[in-house]
């Protein structure tokens, strides 16, 4: 692998130079990266690799804005084979008992860069991009201009059209010049072992075998490609390959270390050593089945990877048995979510003799995006304190040699180890974003001080397998939340009151139980600040507004005790409900109180009620987070208002309002909470400090209401009467509504 920033014609020129390799270019559509603060935060690009890909370039190109906030930042790119890569920018702690590898990464500081993989795995290949984890400050969207940097990963791929089919047991020639030679062999299901070896080396006519043999596709982030340099005449040069993958073809390259014009010629050689597996079966099972139908004797090529001849002929027939297959049923729960278990009991029988096996199906493509649970527990008096169960999970083949090795380690794939003993019964495994392959969990029974004590003993073990897309849905402080990039799907947590991590299991910054009813009860009684606009409201017969008052303390209360994570929490109605009316009454609760202090008409101010209202519903179902969506209606009732002041300044010759003592006592304290309020609002937000500053946000906007709103007619009572009648019925008139009533 090479990282560097090459001109995009040099594998065009790796093309030239070889009329057997072909190059294809693929694309997907640029993406806006964001800072990131969890999983969801990461731009993912999902690409297919096709068969034959001797060289693979990944070209990254990211482009910024022009605007001044648009600097040079550092971006992260990260790449994996087979599943969406499990990242950690914040080094914040994952859930016990879980194995999560270092992941390939490059950081871009310009706005091009390239990586080069040779041989790279056909299949799935996932690329995920961010900038620099964000900073706790809440930013309104839309009020501050922002930077948008986006980022757009090409795939180039140079594939070779002609590879030569090694056969089992069946010498192949080859002559080596300058250009390498491409070759691939079948694996069936239940291989063993692989052999490769050359045989009659030959350099320009003499004895020497200057060859180097690349076995395996790469993968990332560990690449387990085995690479053999053939050198000294007297030597075999030999390679043995212990269970090698499954029911897929491996890519075998050879290429020459001597000059450029010399021949190398040599006759490769591949053995396989076949596995005769005790199958227990399914149930019922029926007579015929599809793999019966398939005849790898009636092509001169090695059977298909839908034909598994190899583990049912009569080559791997004879011999003693190593391994005991216990068929497994595969139930589709949901999205990303599976669960497993033996097809005909509920434990697994584990003995000295042969490893137990069971093939767990995570190959469809749609799997790799959750997470790859593994609960054993063994019978409390079955297992001896000298005995050990040994357990494997591996991907591609299971490991079947544990009376010479317990590392798990296959042939291009290291497993994930556990064990079970009278000490600790009980073993658990999690794998986030599992590799889209066939897994295999492995079990045998070890005796480690001594083979004779483990002949006649056996353990069953219970099984609990299965896929999910959150582990514990995220627990109490967090959100499983499901992603999506094009028809891939994938899950992740989103963690609330300062819990971090995988699974929102890391408490190093998470407020404790006190602090959350603190912010509970701050954010939710605060908005008891607008009994006293109501209380005013009322008074000077504003009913209307003190409606909209009433809505906004009714809704912003349930909406924040909603809101809160973990054991502070009620929700009486759906919390996306909760926040859409939270934030309709907050827009409309300013709107009402600017049109009222332009002291309108009643027809006109009513209209303006409604008309505002509507357009307030509109654009927070277009865009819930956008700052003009209820800027751009307060500052239209603020330019109503002020035309209103000027034009009763113009008319009466005089300041509007008339009292000095209005403005004094009334009019700027009222101003001032305002902007107060939004300057609050707009840019002293923060993760941490939240459920305070939100609280003091409510009281100012609730205070301020209260001290804008204007007063009622100075020379008239709300309700006068204006004539007596004998009959001790009064007509009583509102001056500022023209309403009459009988009382």
């Amino acid at each position: 692998m090479l990282l560097a920033r090459p001109p995009l014609a040099a594998a065009g020129d790796i093309r030239k130079s070889d009329v057997r390799l072909v190059s294809e270019h693929f694309s997907q559509s640029p993406q806006k990266l964001s800072f990131y603060s969890w999983y969801g935060s990461a731009t993912l690009f999902h690409f297919r690799v096709p068969p034959d890909t001797v060289l693979l370039r990944w070209l990254l190109q990211v482009s910024r804005g022009s605007g001044p906030t648009c600097t040079n930042v550092e971006i992260t790119v990260y790449f994996r084979y087979g599943a969406p890569p499990v990242i950690n920018p914040l080094g914040t702690s994952f859930p016990a008992n879980t194995s999560v590898q270092s992941p390939f990464f490059i950081k871009m500081l310009q706005s091009n860069a390239s990586l080069n993989i040779s041989h790279p795995a056909p299949g799935d290949w996932f690329v995920a991009a961010h900038l620099p984890p964000s900073s706790q400050k809440i930013e309104v969207k839309g009020f501050v201009p922002t930077c948008a940097y986006v980022f757009q990963p090409d795939m180039l791929v140079v594939r070779a059209v002609e590879v030569f089919i090694l056969e089992p047991d069946v010498p192949l020639p080859q002559t080596l010049l300058s250009h390498p030679s491409y070759l691939k062999i079948f694996i069936p299901e239940y291989t063993q072992e692989l052999r490769l070896e050359l045989q009659g080396c030959a350099t320009n006519g003499s004895l020497g075998c200057p060859v180097r043999l690349t076995v395996g596709s790469a993968t990332l982030p560990r690449n387990f490609q085995k690479v053999l340099t053939c050198i000294s005449p007297t030597w075999a040069c030999r390679l043995l390959l212990p269970s090698p993958p499954w029911d897929r073809w491996l890519q075998v390259t050879a290429k020459s270390l001597a000059g450029p014009h010399v021949s190398v010629a040599f006759r490769a050689v591949a053995g396989l050593t076949a596995c005769r597996p005790w199958s227990l079966g399914f149930p019922h099972r029926p007579q015929s089945s599809p793999n019966q139908s398939c005849n790898a004797s009636a092509s001169p090529l090695p059977p298909s990877p839908g034909c598994h001849g190899l583990g049912r002929s009569g080559r791997a027939g004879g011999g003693p048995f190593c391994l005991t297959s216990y068929p497994v049923i595969r139930e589709d729960v949901d999205v990303v979510s599976v669960r497993f278990w033996p097809a005909d009991r509920v434990s697994v029988l584990v003995r000295s003799a042969t490893p137990s096996v069971m093939r767990l199906y995570l190959n469809t493509g749609m799997d790799s995006g959750g997470s790859l649970t593994v609960s054993l527990q063994a019978n409390k008096t079955a297992v001896a304190n000298s005995t050990l169960v040994a357990v494997c999970v591996n991907a591609a083949s299971p490991f079947l040699s544990f009376n010479t090795s317990l590392n798990c380690t296959t042939a291009f794939f290291q497993g994930y180890p556990l064990s079970l003993s009278a000490a600790a019964r009980k073993a658990d495994l999690i794998i986030p974003y599992p590799e889209t392959d066939n897994w295999y969990l492995s079990l045998q029974l070890v005796c480690p001080e001594g083979p004779e004590e483990c002949e006649q003993a056996s353990v069953l073990v219970e099984t609990t397998l299965s896929l999910v897309p959150c582990l514990n849905d995220c627990g109490p402080y967090g959100q499983c939340l499901l992603l999506r990039r094009h028809s891939y799907l994938y899950a992740g947590c989103s963690c609330k009151a300062g819990w971090r991590g995988w699974s929102c299991t890391d408490n190093s910054t998470a407020q404790t139980v006190a602090q959350q009813r603190v912010a509970t009860v701050l954010l939710t009684l605060s908005n008891l600040m607008f009994l006293a606009p109501i209380a005013i409201s009322v008074h000077r017969l504003l009913l209307v507004e003190a409606s909209v008052y009433a809505y906004t303390m009714f809704f912003s209360t349930f909406y924040h005790a909603c809101d809160q994570p973990g054991e502070a929490v009620l929700c009486i109605l759906g919390y996306d409900t909760l926040q859409y009316c939270d934030f309709l009454g907050s827009g409309v609760s300013i709107w009402v109180t600017i049109l009222c202090m332009a002291r309108l008409k009643a027809a006109q101010k009513h209209v303006l009620f409604l008309l505002g209202t509507l357009i307030f519903a509109m654009s927070l179902q277009l865009d819930r987070r956008g700052a003009w969506n209820m800027m751009g209606p307060c500052l239209f009732a603020f330019v109503v208002m002020v035309t209103m002041w000027v034009y009763r300044c113009g008319h009466r010759r005089h300041c509007y309002p008339t009292s000095w003592q209005r403005w004094v006592f009334y009019l700027l304290p009222g101003i001032s909470m305002a902007a107060v309020a939004i300057a609050i609002y707009t840019s002293m937000m923060t993760s941490d400090n939240y459920y305070y500053t939100h609280s003091i946000w409510h009281m100012l906007l609730a205070g301020s209401a209260a001290f804008l709103l204007p007063p009622r007619d100075e020379h008239t009572k709300p309700w006068a009467c204006s004539q007596k009648l004998t009959c001790h019925y009064q007509i009583c008139k509102n001056h500022r509504e023209d309403l009459y009533t009988v009382t």
